[in-house]
């Protein structure tokens, strides 16, 4: 898919916010979140990942108002968002309780303008020790997406980490691969332009 043409709405940079990865440092599902948050770049983004040290958050738990300075830095930006790109690990077929937990802070958009993930595109990619547990995931990842009220992109990754996919600087090998996820990240920020772009156009004028 080809960026949107820069006008007077699609000017605007969307903000991406990637969250992805596990308690290892360069999982594979954060590498993916970072190759994907570089072609949102390319196409015009400005972009903020939450790998898994950032994701090592308190049990969400609606009851408590309080929130420590990494869940307040996270909800803020989920907030803030125009798209999502989400990667999460293949845990017993379905998503990570890390990942899972982080998801569940964006209960506290609950009363916004913009409840959840509302008119907000989401990127979704799954990465699990062979190709079944990849599938699994990403049905999960679009069921909590529709739940969020968020619009699953229509370009999904699966990749099976049996295999070798990234080298020591995170660079996906795999060109296909490679071009799968730079697809996902122009279509989550393709449409946040034209959400952008809607949106204005439904905004009264003046009389």
């Amino acid at each position: 898919m080809l960026p949107l043409s820069d006008g007077p709405a699609t000017s605007h940079r969307p903000f991406i916010v990637g969250i992805g990865g596990t308690r290892r440092p360069n999982s594979s599902p954060e590498c993916a979140t970072r190759v994907a948050l570089k072609y949102a770049a390319a196409a015009g983004a400005e972009t903020e990942l939450f790998d898994g040290a950032a994701l090592n958050l308190p049990i969400y738990d609606p009851d408590v108002p309080e929130r420590d300075t990494p869940a307040h830095r996270l909800i803020e930006a989920m907030r803030r968002a125009d798209g999502f790109i989400l990667a999460s690990p293949g845990y017993h077929g379905s998503i990570s309780g890390m990942l899972k937990n982080a998801l569940d802070y964006a209960e506290d958009l609950r009363s916004d303008t913009r409840p959840y993930f509302d008119g907000r595109s989401v990127g979704m990619m799954a990465c699990a020790y062979g190709w079944q547990a990849t599938g699994t995931t990403l049905m999960t990842l679009r069921s909590i997406t529709h739940a969020l009220r968020g619009w699953p992109s229509p370009m999904a990754v699966a990749i099976n980490s049996s295999q070798k996919v990234f080298d020591a600087e995170g660079a996906v090998i795999d060109p296909n691969l490679d071009n799968q996820i730079r697809i996902l990240a122009e279509q989550v920020v393709n449409f946040a332009k034209m959400h952008r772009v809607f949106s204005l156009q439904q905004l009264p004028t003046a009389a």
